[in-house]
C-alpha cells in the first residue's frame, strides 16, 4: 500500500493507493490527527507534497512505512520539466501534471487548479511540461472587492445559479466575479486549443465544482489529481 499526502494552506489530504488506485481518500484538518493516523499506519512507500507544514517532520511520524520521498525540485520525475524555474514552482502544481500524464499518457493537457489562485499548467504531448500561468481564485477576488472598497460587502460564492443580470450589490458582485472567471478560463482554453491539437483539459481543485457545469469547454473533472500525481511520482522513484 501507497500512501500520498498533498499537505495544503489548511489543510492535509491523504491518499492510500494499491499500485495506481485510490483505494481511501482523506482529509485532516489538524496536525495533530494526521500524526496519529500516520504512527499507526504500515506501508511500504510514502510521499509528502506540503506547502505549509515541515515535509520532513510529516515524514518523521511515518514509523512504520519502509521508504520515503519528499517532492522538491530535485526529485526525479515521470515527465520532463522544462520550466525555466524549477525551484520557484510549486509542488502542488508539479503533481498536477504528473497526474494528468498519468490519466492521459500520449495526449497534450491543460490542467487548471481552482484553489485559492487558479493555475493553468500545460504538459505537451511528449510530456514535457512547459509551464503556465497563475491567476486570482474565487475567494481572492470576491475579499479582493470587499477590502479594497469602502462600501461593498464580502459576498460567499454561491452554489446554485448566478444571474448574468444583478438586481442587487450582492447579486451584481457574484456576476462580476463568478462569470469574469468563466469568461476568463474559456477563453484561456480556447488559446490553448487553438495551439496544441487534441488537447485534454482536465479541472481540478477545491473550487472546481463551481465551474464544471459553466464552462464552454469539454473537460475532464479529476478531484484528486495532485494525490494521482504524487503516487504516480512516488512509483517512478520506487524503480529506480
Amino acid at each position: 500500500m501507497n500512501i500520498a499526502i498533498d499537505y495544503g494552506n489548511s489543510s492535509a489530504k491523504v491518499g492510500l493507493f494499491s499500485g495506481r488506485e485510490l483505494v481511501e481518500h482523506r482529509i485532516f484538518s489538524e496536525a495533530a490527527a494526521l500524526k496519529a493516523f500516520l504512527q499507526n499506519f504500515s506501508g511500504e512507500y510514502l510521499i509528502i507534497s506540503s506547502v505549509s507544514m515541515d515535509a520532513e517532520e510529516v515524514s518523521s511520524w511515518a514509523r512504520n512505512i519502509d521508504t520515503r520521498f519528499i517532492l522538491n525540485p530535485s526529485l526525479p520525475l515521470p515527465i520532463a520539466n522544462r520550466y525555466a524555474t524549477p525551484e520557484t514552482l510549486g509542488v502542488d502544481r508539479i503533481a498536477g501534471v504528473c497526474g494528468a500524464q498519468s490519466v492521459f499518457p500520449d495526449s497534450p493537457c491543460l490542467v487548471i487548479d481552482c484553489g485559492t489562485c487558479i493555475t493553468f499548467d500545460i504538459l505537451d504531448a511528449t510530456g514535457s511540461f512547459l509551464g503556465g500561468a497563475i491567476s486570482p481564485g474565487l475567494r481572492m477576488r470576491f475579499r479582493a472587492v470587499h477590502t479594497f472598497t469602502k462600501q461593498l460587502p464580502l459576498i460567499e460564492p454561491a452554489n446554485g445559479e448566478v444571474p448574468l443580470i444583478g438586481d442587487s450589490t450582492a447579486s451584481c458582485i457574484s456576476s462580476g466575479v463568478v462569470h469574469g472567471v468563466v469568461a476568463e478560463i474559456d477563453g484561456i482554453v480556447a488559446q490553448y486549443q487553438a495551439r496544441f491539437p487534441d488537447l485534454k483539459v482536465i479541472l481540478t481543485g477545491g473550487d472546481a465544482r463551481f465551474f464544471e457545469n459553466r464552462l464552454k469547454a469539454s473537460i475532464f473533472a479529476v478531484p484528486e489529481l495532485v494525490l494521482s500525481g504524487l503516487n504516480s511520482i512516488l512509483i517512478h522513484n520506487a524503480r529506480s
